[in-house]
C-alpha cells in the first residue's frame, strides 16, 4: 500500500530575485513523498500565484489524493483527478521516482527516451536598473547563456546595459507579460541590436494577438500563454517556441507528451523552471533532449541547495543521480 506525505519547505535565495511582478527573497516549495514502506519517491513543485495557486492550497490538493493512492491510484490516473499545475506535478514526479526505484530502472528508460546528457542552462539576471543589470551581467559574463528579466519602461536601456556587461554571452530575454502594443516595436529593436536569440512572453497572455500580425525579427516563446496540449494550435501563428515547465503542465507525464506534440508542429522548445531546488529540476532534465534552450538554473539562484543535488560545473548541469531522483 502506498502512503503519501506532503511538506512545505522554504529555501533562501542568494540575494533577491526580481521580475516584472515583484521581488522575493525565498523560494517556497511543496514536496510530495510516496512510499511503499521500502522505497520512497519524491517530487517538488512551486505554487505560483499568477496561476491562482497558494502554497497551502497546493499542499492540500496533494494530500487529498492519499486515500486514492492507497487504493491503487497511479500517475496515469492523475490527469483525470487533478488539474494541471503544481500539485499534480509534485505527485506525478514522486510516482515516477517511486516507479524507477521499485523497478531498478532509470526514469528515462521507463519513459522510453534516451538518457539525458549534461547540458548548458541559462543563468538568470534579475530585473533592476540598467546600472544594476550591467554589473550583474559583468559578474556573470563567463557564463555562456544568460536569461535577462525585463519589465516595461526602460527595457531598451536595460538590455543594452546587459550586452555591455557580458559582450560574449548568448542572451535570452523574459518580459513576463510586461510589454504592450505601444512598446513592443522599440523593445524588439533593442533586443535585436543586442543579439538576443529568444524572447519569452512579451505580451500578456490573452492579449497577444498582435504577435500574429507583426514581423518577428527574433523568435518569440510562449510561457504564460501555454500550459498544455490544448493550447498548441491556438499559439501557432503567434509564437515560434514554447517554454515547458513541469509546474504548468502538471508533471513529467504531460510534459513529455507536450514536447513531442510541439516538435511535431515545428515549434522550438525551452525547458524551464520555477525557482526551486534540484529536486524540482531533476525530472525536467529528461526533457533536455527535446530542447533548444534549457533554463534549469533554480539551484544556482538559491543560497543553498538540497543534498544530494544536481551537479553544476559553471552553467553545465549534469543529469540527476538516483539518490536525488529517478
Amino acid at each position: 500500500m502506498i502512503r503519501l506525505a506532503t511538506t512545505i519547505e522554504r529555501w533562501p535565495i542568494a540575494g533577491r530575485f526580481t521580475i516584472s511582478r515583484g521581488s522575493r527573497t525565498e523560494a517556497v516549495v511543496v514536496v510530495a513523498e510516496v512510499t511503499d514502506g521500502t522505497v520512497t519517491g519524491r517530487g517538488e513543485c512551486v505554487p505560483y500565484a499568477r496561476y491562482g495557486e497558494t502554497v497551502e492550497g497546493v499542499r492540500d490538493l496533494i494530500a487529498q489524493q492519499g486515500e486514492a493512492l492507497a487504493a491503487g491510484l497511479t500517475r496515469r490516473d492523475l490527469a483525470g483527478r487533478m488539474p494541471a499545475g503544481a500539485a499534480r506535478n509534485a505527485l506525478d514526479c514522486a510516482l515516477w521516482d517511486l516507479e524507477a526505484k521499485r523497478s531498478g530502472r532509470p526514469a528515462h528508460v521507463l519513459a522510453g527516451i534516451p538518457a539525458p546528457a549534461p547540458v548548458t542552462t541559462c543563468y538568470t539576471l534579475s530585473l533592476g536598473t540598467p546600472e544594476e543589470m550591467a554589473a550583474a551581467a559583468h559578474m556573470a559574463a563567463a557564463r555562456p547563456l544568460l536569461k535577462v528579466k525585463l519589465g516595461g519602461a526602460g527595457d531598451p536601456e536595460r538590455i543594452a546595459a546587459v550586452r555591455r556587461g557580458a559582450p560574449a554571452s548568448r542572451l535570452v530575454v523574459d518580459a513576463n507579460e510586461a510589454w504592450s502594443a505601444d512598446t513592443l516595436e522599440a523593445n524588439l529593436a533593442a533586443c535585436a541590436a543586442a543579439g538576443v536569440e529568444l524572447i519569452e512572453q512579451p505580451l500578456p497572455a490573452g492579449d497577444d494577438g498582435l504577435l500574429a500580425r507583426i514581423a518577428r525579427p527574433i523568435p518569440i516563446c510562449a510561457d504564460e500563454s501555454l500550459h498544455g496540449d490544448v493550447d498548441l494550435d491556438a499559439l501557432k501563428d503567434r509564437y515560434d517556441a514554447i517554454n515547458i515547465k513541469l509546474d504548468k503542465a502538471g508533471g513529467l507525464t504531460e510534459a513529455l507528451r507536450l514536447a513531442q506534440d510541439a516538435k511535431a508542429r515545428g515549434l522550438s522548445i525551452m525547458v524551464g523552471c520555477m525557482l526551486g531546488t534540484s529536486l524540482a529540476m531533476a525530472p525536467a532534465m529528461l526533457l533536455s533532449g527535446f530542447a533548444d534552450f534549457v533554463d534549469l538554473d533554480g539551484p544556482l539562484l538559491l543560497a543553498s541547495d538540497r543534498e544530494p543535488g544536481l551537479r553544476f560545473e559553471g552553467s553545465l548541469v549534469h543529469p540527476p543521480e538516483p539518490a536525488l531522483w529517478g
